[in-house]
């Protein structure tokens, strides 16, 4: 008996050599409906594994149950050879980190998913799809996993639902998996430019592309090189960090020549959200112990300078928000100008959604932003990246 198509279904064909089948006219659909999927596809060897319940890949190859691909129908088929494209295109097996693997791989099948919809692909019932969750994380994986509830004991799903698939991290040492990540990006980059020439890469799927191939750097350890490249950084005992000593950890602060003074920037305009302001405070907090500044001013902004807040090196950080008008970053320089505060650096916090940066002052700036990655001036990092 040949295989059996009936209704975009094979039925009553189970097995290798249906699944087989199924895979190969999907994958030659693939070429013809989605060239950029399908060129990273092909570069990656399958095999079937009837050890696990549907698809898996680590990015060096794709693995398959034969029994779960002959009970799809073929666009559910090319949904899924999509999806098992996407974790390789957002490179979800080299971010995972210390996370728990469960949770990140439901949360990489949300971000997954949510483009394959948009671009038109259909996938099994049960496929992980929230479209709200998504955005309300930043479109990041990152972001969606801090949303999700922790996995049950014993590997449950924690009540949101199962993924689609098992994302793997990459094999090998630390080197082998910067090369093979390297290596993604450049297959990702040719598939792009592929799919390009043929007239068939979405607005979208360039986005996600351009997205995918930047540098993920943690919008953290930019602040920190960016703030203590203006400071030594001997160690001393005499002055403990103070964060730890309630954990009876016992750290050297950072000392010799004092910081000087160090201006923070925060948008009161509405665009940054109570979350990020939280966490910039944390890590402002971290780095007004570490490096003990002479003096360190909090000036908050919309379209003007709304309040005006000076810390020294004993006290606390708090960051009270004020306002909720325009933006205009001009009116920030202007005021330090007028009060003789000459910093040896600033950093803001804002969207970046704003055309009035006035002239580029003469100590540095970092914009840690939550929206736009563009400045005229200054050095820019992104707290929540498009990835």
């Amino acid at each position: 008996m040949g295989v059996e198509l009936r209704k975009d279904v094979y039925v009553g064909q189970t097995g290798s050599y249906a699944a087989k089948t199924a895979l190969g006219k999907a994958k030659a659909a693939l070429v013809l409906e989605q060239p950029f999927f399908a060129t990273i596809l092909i570069t990656l060897p399958m095999s079937e594994d009837a050890t696990i319940p549907t698809m898996a890949t680590d990015g060096t190859m794709f693995l398959y149950n034969a029994e779960f691909v002959t009970s799809l129908t073929s666009d559910e088929l090319k949904g899924v050879l999509a999806h098992e494209v996407g974790h390789c295109i957002f490179q979800h097996m080299f971010r995972r980190g210390v996370r728990d693997a469960r949770r990140w791989n439901q949360a990489g099948d949300f971000v997954i998913n949510d483009m394959l919809v948009r671009e038109g692909f259909k996938l099994p019932e049960g496929a992980l799809i929230n479209a709200g969750l998504v955005q309300s994380a930043g479109g990041t994986t990152e972001g969606v996993y801090d949303m999700l509830p922790p996995s049950d004991e014993g590997g449950g799903s924690g009540g949101v639902g199962d993924p689609l698939d098992e994302c793997r991290d990459a094999p090998g040492d630390q080197s082998a998996q910067a090369q093979a990540e390297q290596d993604m990006r450049v297959r990702v980059a040719q598939a792009a430019q592929a799919a390009k020439m043929m007239g068939r890469l979405s607005a979208g799927l360039q986005r996600f592309v351009d997205a995918a191939l930047k540098p993920k750097v943690a919008w953290q350890d930019v602040l920190r090189r960016f703030w203590n490249a203006r400071a030594r950084t001997e160690t001393s005992w005499a002055k403990p960090k103070r964060r730890w000593l309630a954990e009876d950890i016992y750290l050297p602060s950072l000392s010799g020549e004092r910081l000087g003074e160090v201006v923070v920037f925060v948008d009161c305009s509405g665009s940054v959200g109570q979350r990020e302001l939280d966490e910039f405070a944390a890590e402002i907090r971290a780095l007004h112990e570490d490096t003990t500044p002479d003096l360190l001013h909090v000036v908050y902004f919309d379209s003007e300078v709304l309040h005006h807040d000076k810390f020294l090196q004993d006290d606390t950080i708090e960051l009270t928000p004020r306002g909720g008008g325009g933006t205009a970053f001009s009116p920030c320089i202007d005021y330090l100008r007028a009060e003789d505060i000459y910093p040896v650096a600033a950093v803001f916090l804002t969207d970046l959604q704003c055309f009035d940066f006035g002239d580029a002052p003469d100590y540095p700036v970092l914009w840690v932003s939550t929206e736009s990655d563009q400045a005229p001036w200054g050095e820019v990092v992104m707290m929540n990246p498009k990835l």
